[in-house]
Formats: C-alpha cells, sequence, structure tokens
C-alpha cells in the first residue's frame, strides 16, 4: 500500500522528537580528516550500471572511474582511464589507449580486458552477467544498443569500439557512471549482490554501507592520482530537511544539498557556513501516464498544462532559486528553444478543455510525489499539495501517493502512475540526454525512462537524426523542433528549473558543484 504524506501535528511532533534526539547526541567530535556529508535519502545500489539514481552516482562518482570524464568547470570531455584516443575518418571507430598504472580497489590491474567486462555486460546478450534483473536501464536510455556494433581489448591497454552510425554525444556518453569501469572479479565474486560491494579504480574504496544509515568510503592509498586529502568520506542520509541543516549548523555534517530555500538566507548570514550556487542543469517535471486514460487525450493534457501555477511554486517553494519550466530542455543547454510560448496558467481554459474531453465534473486520480528531496525539487511533498490544490480548482481529484524512493523509481519506470512528479539533472551537456532519454519512444519500454509512455515517431525521427550528425548547427535547428513537437503534444507539465544549491562548513575547501550535478571529494579538505 502507499505510504501516506505525513503532515501537521504528526510531521511538528515527529521533527521535534528528532531534534531533540539530536541535540542529546550533539557535541561529539569527529575523527581528524573524516567529512561527513548530509543528503536526502540513502542510495539505491553502488553498480553504476544497474543505477539510475542520483543518490547512488553521489556514491559512485568517488569509487568508480571512467575511459574519459568531464572538465572540472563543464561537460567537455578530458582524458581518465584512457590517457589518449583516436577515431577514424568515418567515425566509426574509437581507439582508446590506457593507462598501464591503475589497479582495481581489490588490487587487480585494470587493461582492456576489465573495460571489455564493465561494457560488455551491458551489451552482449550472452554475456554471463547480461540478464540481471531490471539490468542495465541507463545503456538502454542512451541508445547504446543501436549505437554500438562491436567492442574489443585489442591488448591490454588498447581498446576499441566500433559504432553502427556515427553518433555525436557518444563520447560524452563514456564520461556517464554507467560506463565506469568495474572490478571482473568482484563482480564474478559478488553476482548480484555485487551493487553492495562495489570495486572501483577511483580515489576512494568502499568499506561499508549501513542502509539508511550512512555510507563509508576510505582513501585509496594505491590511486594512480594525487592522494584525496580526506581520509574518510561518510554519506549520511537525512530525509527531513530541517533535521539536515540542524545537523550542518551543529557540526555533525559538514556539507549537504538539497537546500530547502527558507534556510539560504540563514547559511548567508552565519560566519561558520559557505553556500555554493550554480545555475541548474536540470528540470522537475510532472509526468502524465498516455498508457493510462484520460491522459491519452491531448485535451486532458492541456488542461493540466494550463491548470498549474507554476510562478506560485516558484514563489513559494524556490524563492527565486528557480525559474518556470517551458521545455523539457533548460536553458542551459545549447538547442534551447526560447520562441516557445509555456502554456499559461488559465483554470477557466482547463476546465473548458476538460468540457471538451468529456469530463465536465471532472475525475478522480492519483498524484504520484517523490518522498525525498531532490535538486530540482527540494520540498517534493509540498509541491505536490500545491499542484493538487490547482488541480482540484478545475475538478481533477488527485490523491498524493508516495512511496519509499527506491520503490517509487521502480513503481514509475514500470508504469503504475497515472500522474507522477520526478526530474532529471543532465549527465553530459548534450540535448539528447534530456530529449532522447526521458522522452523518445525507446524509453518507453519498461522499465522505462519516458514515465510518460509518450511515442511520437515524428520526434524520433528528429531526435535520430540529431544524434547521427556532428553539425553543430544542424542539430540545433532539429532539437529545436523537436521542443515544438514535445510542446504541441504535452506529455509533461514542465514545472521548474531548479538553481543548484549546497552548503558546507568554512571548514571545507575544494569542493565545487558540477553542471551534471556529480559529488566529486578527491580534492576536498578539511581543516581542524
Amino acid at each position: 500500500m502507499p505510504r501516506a504524506t505525513v503532515t501537521g501535528r504528526r510531521a511538528r511532533a515527529t521533527a521535534i522528537a528528532t531534534l531533540a534526539a539530536m541535540v542529546a547526541g550533539c557535541g561529539q567530535p569527529q575523527p581528524a580528516n573524516v567529512l561527513v556529508f548530509g543528503r536526502g535519502s540513502d542510495s539505491v545500489g553502488l553498480d553504476p550500471a544497474l543505477e539510475n539514481d542520483g543518490e547512488s552516482f553521489k556514491v559512485c562518482d568517488n569509487i568508480y572511474e571512467t575511459l574519459v570524464t568531464y572538465q572540472s568547470e563543464s561537460t567537455a570531455v578530458a582524458p581518465q582511464l584512457a590517457r589518449s584516443w583516436e577515431v577514424s575518418e568515418d567515425r566509426l571507430e574509437w581507439t582508446f589507449h590506457l593507462r598501464t598504472d591503475v589497479r582495481f580497489h581489490d588490487g587487480n590491474s585494470f587493461n582492456a580486458d576489465a573495460m571489455l567486462f564493465s561494457l560488455g555486460r551491458q551489451f552482449y546478450e550472452d554475456h554471463p552477467q547480461h540478464r540481471v534483473e531490471g539490468a542495465y536501464k541507463y545503456w538502454k536510455d542512451m541508445g547504446m544498443d543501436t549505437i554500438v556494433q562491436s567492442m574489443a581489448a585489442v591488448d591490454d591497454s588498447t581498446f576499441r569500439i566500433t559504432l553502427k552510425a556515427p553518433n555525436a554525444p557518444f563520447l560524452s556518453n563514456l564520461a556517464m557512471n554507467f560506463a565506469a569501469a568495474v572490478s571482473p572479479t568482484a563482480a564474478r565474486r559478488h553476482g548480484t549482490d555485487y551493487r553492495r560491494h562495489p570495486i572501483g579504480t577511483g580515489p576512494f574504496r568502499f568499506v561499508e554501507w549501513r542502509e539508511d544509515e550512512r555510507i563509508v568510503l576510505e582513501r585509496n592509498d594505491d590511486y594512480w592520482g594525487p592522494a584525496p586529502p580526506l581520509k574518510r568520506l561518510i554519506f549520511k542520509p537525512i530525509q527531513d530537511s530541517s533535521v539536515r541543516f540542524f545537523e550542518l549548523r551543529t557540526g555533525s555534517i559538514h556539507g549537504m544539498d538539497n537546500l530547502s530555500p527558507e534556510f539560504i538566507g540563514e547559511i548567508e548570514a552565519n560566519p561558520e557556513l559557505q553556500l555554493l550556487k550554480q545555475a541548474g542543469m536540470n528540470v522537475g517535471y510532472l509526468a502524465m501516464n498516455m498508457d493510462r486514460p484520460p491522459f491519452d487525450d491531448r485535451r486532458v493534457r492541456l488542461a493540466i498544462n494550463h491548470a498549474i501555477d507554476k510562478q506560485s511554486l516558484v514563489d513559494n517553494f524556490y524563492r527565486g532559486l528557480a525559474q518556470p519550466a517551458v521545455n523539457p530542455l533548460p536553458p542551459t543547454i545549447w538547442a534551447y528553444n526560447d520562441t516557445i510560448d509555456g502554456y499559461a496558467y488559465d483554470p477557466e481554459k482547463a476546465r473548458q478543455l476538460l468540457r471538451e474531453a468529456g469530463l465536465e465534473e471532472g475525475f478522480d486520480t492519483e498524484l504520484w510525489a517523490m518522498p525525498v528531496p531532490r535538486p530540482y525539487m527540494p520540498q517534493p511533498s509540498k509541491i505536490a499539495q500545491a499542484i493538487q490544490a490547482n488541480l482540484q480548482a478545475i475538478g481533477v481529484r488527485a490523491k498524493i501517493v508516495q512511496w519509499e524512493w527506491g520503490t517509487y523509481l521502480d513503481k514509475v519506470s514500470d508504469g503504475e502512475h497515472p500522474m507522477a512528479l520526478l526530474g532529471w539533472t543532465g549527465d553530459n551537456g548534450d540535448p539528447d540526454n534530456f530529449l532522447f532519454v526521458l522522452l523518445d519512444k525507446t524509453a518507453a519500454q519498461r522499465p522505462a525512462q519516458n514515465i510518460a509512455f509518450y511515442r511520437s515517431d515524428a520526434l524520433h525521427e528528429l531526435l535520430v537524426a540529431a544524434r547521427s550528425t556532428a553539425d553543430q548547427e544542424l542539430r540545433t535547428e532539429l532539437y529545436r523542433r523537436a521542443q515544438e513537437t514535445i510542446h504541441e503534444d504535452a506529455p509533461w507539465v514542465p514545472l521548474v528549473h531548479a538553481t543548484q544549491t549546497a552548503a558546507f562548513s568554512r571548514r571545507v575547501s575544494g569542493f565545487a558543484l558540477h553542471p551534471t550535478g556529480s559529488k566529486w571529494f578527491h580534492q576536498v579538505q578539511l581543516t581542524p
């Protein structure tokens, strides 16, 4: 059964009891050189090829590495496990020359065979570890099966991937978490339980995971690059944003993300804290499941778009740290179409559209809401309640439903929702990563990233053409047309593009926000 939203007296009592318990435990000194990072939820798993949620990737960012990575302040591609690469004239054959001084955390050498195992288990259907329950969503949703023709370990330090056709975002895709190198020895030993026993090549190694309490990493003293200043890195899930902020102020944690906007002023005024802000490469949205009536009717989807007061959401729940969304693509991404006018907040127009759809009395439905704060939606329960009120005003009676975070993701990807709140932070800075991954018809196969189950042949043709050419001007035109098609069909209500935020103790230095939302701690220092 769905978990009811906790509100009113019960919520206040719970928060007070939690804070009281914490006060009793405050003042306990943290061990030297150990940083504790507070976040809104626990990870789902730690196998980078299996996971598709940001809380899992925050930890994976520090355990694993990929052939290429992103530069520290942009999504421009830089070498990592591959020291260099070359591409054939027809842009089909990509040859990567690997570092030869890298070891996995279990002591085994990283080489081309390990890279072939890591990507091959996702690609080859006859691979012993290919058929895993719910496996390799990212590989599928990035369209890698349709992109890659073959891959091979040429020798220990040379890895080659051959494509079926030229693909513009391919190299950027390889910097994403799903393309990380995993230890073949560990993956074979642990099998389906590997996601709880991760072994990578990164600057931190896994120590322990106490579910809903903490994940502990420690410095990899055998790291091929500069050793991290931190001895240990602890990720601590604290779902309630007030409690998370309380722990930051009292020094129980040293940093946090997914800030509730109400705390921004206090952070800025506190000389012991520092606030980090950056324009967000994200979108928060309401998806309408087009496989479920009445959302298969465009008039109903348009009515929902006209019913929701996005500006009020921004004013009340983001306090200036967001802007109302028009398109699925954020304005920070090239190819954003700024000529599209968003659907205006117009309850009367919404009621008219429902009448035209034969729903004069409105209808009953469910509005699914995330149980945890996300970078694009720091207060999902309150936002759901505001949307519920907007819908009630046009006769749509929406019951709010919430599930545990991992269960929520599983259920929406299986299409069990009528309407659901979700969002996306861009992985690689390419429009393809938003439009193809979230809205192409191939991403509507269960388990789906396209949780509107929107299937448009016209959109598919545009997106395939855009990823098949390296001509930036042509790609821009195709993506602008794609946004027009999506706007016309209205599978979503694009809600907001949120400013990315984090807060840290002044004792912390060396951390920087990244456009992808990645949380890299390899250069972070904690002073006494």
